[in-house]
């Protein structure tokens, strides 16, 4: 894995503590509820010692919830979900600071209950509003603290008998702990904020929110606009290999992009943008890149697509070296021969890896140049989950691809003719694809037919790739690969440790298998006699860069032990109310 791909794998990771919430604010809202209720309940029964008014003060309290959860979004211009998570986890604060008052009276064999643990219950739900409101919701410290009581105080005033709010409200150790709270959690935010970013990032909060708005409520802007202030310049280069037919054009297309880095932002669904712009007749491949070259905006997204039209044509034929696939150890090489135009498909399936080293790439463009290639194209099939690549992997992908590139320049070159097939006539659904789904070219070549499949997915089922090649050999087709876009669409959100589903972690093996199968007699029927071009367009484009990334990834981690820091704290302290 390249560092680019560690960097956002991290800033996903620390995104999944925030996935601890319910699927539905519905549920949120039934525990809001129920947590309240027992609260009221315990309070009565352990605290009060007298139940009489708990059945006109559980409907009263229940009420007083509900208003407050309607209130907070308005005063926070904020989404009513967000509201009833952040009541559902606050109450439960509470409830737990009431439950730890109940068991520390009969471990330390307390002869009375001490009320201050209904009051610090609430205050420790105010403490923990001002965090959420300052770090999740972008509220200013002070409006915080205005606002943080209105919830747990309208609470505690519905269900605790008026002649025990003064008493109660004005408790010196109640007003001790709920200020020790507050101030450990605006301390918190003011580090985890501003520190965390080590004078390189102003606001860690602003990049959270800007994060959490564009994966929860797929708005991209605030983070694109982040983002495309800290990108640099670069200038992109993509080749196509165009190939011409009486029936339908088809393409390959390698652009030195890379997908990312997260849904919807910026160039997150490139390989689709770009297969519907070629007409949805191509296969778009990933080529050696890293979340470094990721479009930051959808403005750099429209001038890259919009650049895809001016091309210049560097070759043309119409023949084709037979494929040869060589296997050294776990990597295996597939290469294609256009006249002196080598097309290498590199893979570790099933053993899986993730985005190839920029050396490979560089050594095998030397390596082609000087055998004689004009032109080395190199793709990261993507078809097998796996971690960063090890060296002696690494080194047998560059064993094989190089001597796939000396056997093929010594093939027959021999009349080409291709076929392609989409699956936009299929009818069928699949979560773990993005909107360009699945296709197949065939080539036929001399008097063999070899197919290309293609998926437009992030990544692919350790083993599915094997399944899908089992099949075709089987049934008596050359099957040549299979490779993914890697594209960082998502149809829905993914709550795993990867942040996507996978091709194969949703859809049937069986399923595929017949997808697949019924695109290549498609391909196969449509084949026909073909020419080729060789295209290259090249756009100055902002790309984000390897530096960015590295800078939100550090700057979460650095946020994260602060937080810990802070949870460990107010833990000892929160022991030491209940001694």
């Amino acid at each position: 894995m390249t560092e680019s791909s560690n960097d956002v794998s991290r800033i996903h990771k620390r995104y999944t503590l925030t996935t601890f919430t319910p699927t539905s604010h519905y549920v949120s809202l039934a525990i809001s509820i129920a947590v309240v209720c027992v609260i009221a309940a315990v309070s009565y029964i352990d605290y009060f010692k007298s139940t009489n008014n708990l059945f006109i003060a559980l409907p009263v309290t229940i009420a007083v919830l509900v208003a407050t959860q309607l209130i907070d979004p308005r005063l926070l211009k904020t989404e009513y979900s967000k509201s009833i998570h952040m009541s559902a986890f606050g109450n439960l604060l509470w409830l737990v600071t009431i439950l730890c008052g109940i068991l520390g009276a009969y471990v330390f064999s307390k002869p009375t209950l001490l009320l201050v643990y209904i009051t610090e219950g609430m205050l420790l739900h105010a403490s923990f509003r001002i965090a959420i409101f300052t770090s999740v919701l972008g509220t200013k410290l002070s409006t915080a603290w205005i606002i943080c009581l209105l919830q747990p105080l309208a609470v505690f005033l519905a269900f605790v008998p008026t002649n025990m709010w003064v008493p109660m409200l004005t408790d010196p150790k109640a007003i001790e702990y709920g200020v020790v709270f507050c101030v450990l959690g605006s301390a918190w935010t003011l580090l985890s904020d501003r520190i965390a970013g080590s004078g390189r990032l102003s606001s860690t909060h602003a990049f959270l929110q800007a994060y959490l708005a564009a994966w929860t409520n797929d708005d991209p802007v605030p983070m694109e606009s982040l983002m495309e202030k800290r990108s640099e310049p670069s200038k992109v280069a993509t080749f196509q290999i165009l190939f011409k037919t009486t029936d339908k054009n088809c393409r390959l297309v390698i652009p030195d992009l890379h997908p990312g880095p997260f849904h919807p932002i910026g160039g997150s669904n490139i390989p689709y943008l770009i297969y519907k712009n070629l007409d949805s007749s191509a296969m778009v491949m990933h080529s050696i890149s890293d979340h470094a070259l990721n479009l930051p905006s959808k403005s750099q997204v429209d001038l890259y697509i919009t650049s895809l039209k001016q091309n210049s044509k560097i070759r043309e034929g119409s023949m084709c070296t037979k494929p040869v696939t060589i296997q050294v150890n776990k990597a295996r090489t597939t290469g294609l021969l256009f006249d002196k135009t080598a097309v290498l498909i590199l893979s570790l399936s099933p053993h899986g890896m993730e985005d190839i080293p920029y050396q490979i790439k560089s050594d095998l463009e030397q390596y082609g140049m000087n055998r004689g290639y004009d032109k080395v194209l190199i793709v990261d099939s993507h078809n097998a989950m796996g971690k960063e690549i090890e060296k002696l992997d690494a080194d047998d992908l560059l064993t094989a691809a190089k001597s796939t590139l000396d056997t093929l320049i010594t093939k027959e070159t021999l009349p080409l003719s291709v076929g392609y097939a989409n699956s936009e006539d299929l009818n069928f659904e699949a979560d773990d694809l993005g909107p360009g789904r699945v296709a197949m070219m065939c080539f036929k070549i001399g008097d063999e037919k070899f197919f290309l499949a293609w998926a437009d997915a992030n990544n692919m089922l350790n083993g599915l790739r094997e399944e899908i090649a089992n099949y075709f050999s089987k049934n008596g087709y050359n099957f040549l690969e299979i490779c993914t876009s890697d594209t960082h669409y998502k149809a829905r959100t993914a709550k795993n440790k990867h942040g996507y589903f996978e091709f194969g972690s949703l859809s049937k093996a069986p399923d595929v298998i017949s997808w697949f199968s019924n695109l290549a007699k498609k391909a196969d029927h449509s084949a026909t006699p073909a020419s080729y071009e060789l295209l290259k367009s090249e756009t100055q484009v902002k790309v984000m860069g390897g530096n960015q990334l590295e800078l939100y990834s550090k700057s979460l981690d650095n946020a994260m032990r602060i937080t810990q820091a802070f949870l460990l704290i107010t833990t000892g302290f929160f022991i030491y109310t209940m001694l």
